[in-house]
């Protein structure tokens, strides 16, 4: 296997980033993140012809068309059904990664992909906008289970010095997935009326490669040997996915998480919810996965080329602005990517979310006041590449990597469901009702978001302590209480004290349980 890059590490225990954990990452993030970004912005492009489809639809069937208020309601429902399956998803992938594990369960979803790809591509043939719908709904339930498995799975293939690295990768192709869609929704590729059935059902396409190539690939590691309790099958996928590295040492490592968790079953959500010992943990990961969405990227997302002909841009160029924007969500996922075992979770959540916060409010600036001052019309336009990088650059995926770091492999899954779900109800409020929102409020909806994303930016920095360069179980140590710093004083090392006052609560106590790992 090659080795690609090596990125030091504060810790004893690195790791090289190998071809196979490139391949993983790649190939998993192909066939699952990809689809949610291209998905997002798939509707945007074809969204004149799709309500004609749905009145000539209802025409054939009723003799009379629909009014504008029901085409109105029927594409908002397209638009966020898609967020409802999500919901799905995320509510049954604790199910799924237990039964079939976190490789298991990606693959085995990706039927779900192949079905809605051929009931939104017959869907104009056979004259059903149900079809359509449907498609869209079971495209969601496999982005809800992708989003939380995906991040999973290489969160736990990942040695803790790349854990960042590789947990950012899925948020660069949702980048490719939406600039993907822009770019084949041009007028000259499949952006005609006789081509968006197919634009909408070429999903298949990326799923079908990662179908082929990712069954080589082997499990998680810790799943592996926490959950099935197989070290032959662990040993021999830590060598798949290691270059120079003492795998002895990361065996033992994970031995210990699994002794401290061999009376405690994987928890269900409402046992998560009872646990005192994780009840920070759980409230960050309910604040950043409800803030990543109502930041307002759905909407920017959702409803870009309305924002654009909002900002006075020209018709014939909209689209061409749309596309560029794509550009800038790969760059700024990439400086994410490669910056975050640089500078930490916390500056790229922080600063993503305040960048977000201030274009919002930029974008109601320029809306209120373009009609009086021309050149308004671009610091608007600027605002909206500026809420997109900022996005990209951290609460694109910082959120689901923070999720799996936050907990123990008891308490992974139902914290997946818990961010995913509340991830995917968030989504699907903006998605239905921004329209509705911009209506009554007009250039002032966008200062409801822009609040929305200082605030996170506020919790984020007040609460959640840097997680970068941690074992799964110090992690967990971080968020023990201050009470018990004296009872354990003289057992912990100075270097593994790690204290940070928050109004008087202790965020953390990072001790080692095995201190050979570290002399």
């Amino acid at each position: 296997m090659a080795e690609e890059v090596l990125i030091p590490s504060s810790g004893k225990i690195t790791s090289q980033l190998t071809g196979s954990l490139l391949a993983v990452a790649f190939l998993t993030s192909l066939g699952s993140s990809m689809l949610y970004g291209y998905n997002l912005a798939v509707v945007n492009s074809p969204a004149v012809y799709i309500k004609d489809f749905y009145n000539q639809s209802v025409v054939n069937r009723n003799g009379t068309g629909l009014s504008e208020e029901t085409l109105t309601l029927m594409y908002s429902l397209t638009v966020s059904v898609f967020a409802i399956g999500g919901l799905l998803g995320s509510v049954i992938v604790g199910i799924l990664v237990t039964r079939f594990g976190r490789k298991g369960t990606v693959v085995n979803t990706t039927v779900l992909v192949f079905i809605a790809s051929l009931l939104m591509g017959f869907s104009r043939i056979c004259g059903s906008p149900e079809m359509i719908i449907v498609g869209r709904f079971i495209t969601g339930i496999h982005s809800g289970i992708s989003l939380s498995v995906v991040p999973m799975y290489l969160g736990e293939i990942a040695p803790k010095n790349l854990r960042g690295f590789l947990g950012l990768v899925p948020s660069i192709f949702i980048g490719t997935g939406v600039f993907t869609a822009q770019i084949l929704g041009l007028h000259e590729l499949l952006g005609k009326e006789e081509h968006w059935p197919l634009f909408l059902s070429v999903v298949a396409v990326p799923t079908f490669i990662q179908l082929m190539l990712l069954p080589w690939f082997p499990e998680s590691p810790r799943y592996l040997l926490i959950e099935k309790h197989n070290v032959h099958a662990t040993i021999t996928a830590l060598k798949w996915y290691r270059a120079k590295c003492d795998i002895q040492a990361e065996i033992e490592e994970m031995q210990e998480e699994q002794r401290s968790l061999s009376s405690v079953e994987t928890l269900s959500v409402w046992k998560l919810f009872q646990d005192d010992t994780v009840r920070w943990q759980v409230l960050s990961v309910m604040v950043i996965n409800i803030g990543m969405q109502l930041s307002g990227i759905d909407a920017i997302w959702f409803y870009t080329n309305d924002i654009f002909e909002d900002a006075g841009i020209p018709a014939p160029e909209i689209p061409y602005t749309t596309a560029g924007t794509g550009i800038i969500e790969i760059i700024a996922g990439l400086v994410g990517c490669f910056s975050i075992e640089k500078l930490g979770r916390r500056p790229l959540m922080i600063g993503g979310f305040t960048m977000m916060g201030i274009c919002c409010g930029g974008i109601t600036v320029s809306l209120i006041l373009q009609a009086h001052i021309p050149f308004m019309r671009y610091v608007g336009v600027t605002c909206v590449v500026g809420i997109i990088a900022g996005f990209c650059i951290g609460p694109a995926g910082v959120p689901f990597l923070i999720t799996a770091e936050l907990f123990k492999q008891s308490h992974r899954p139902a914290a997946y469901i818990v961010g995913g779900s509340l991830n995917w109800l968030s989504n699907f409020t903006v998605g239905f009702v921004f329209p509705f929102l911009q209506m009554s409020a007009g250039s002032y909806s966008y200062l409801v978001f822009g609040t929305i994303c200082l605030s996170v930016a506020a919790y984020v920095y007040v609460v959640i302590p840097e997680t970068k360069n941690k074992t799964f179980m110090e992690i967990s140590q971080m968020f023990t209480k201050k009470e018990a710093v004296p009872l354990t004083q003289g057992l912990i090392h100075v270097d593994q004290l790690k204290l940070k006052k928050m109004n008087g609560y202790a965020l953390g106590i990072l001790y080692s349980y095995n201190d050979r790992h570290y002399h």
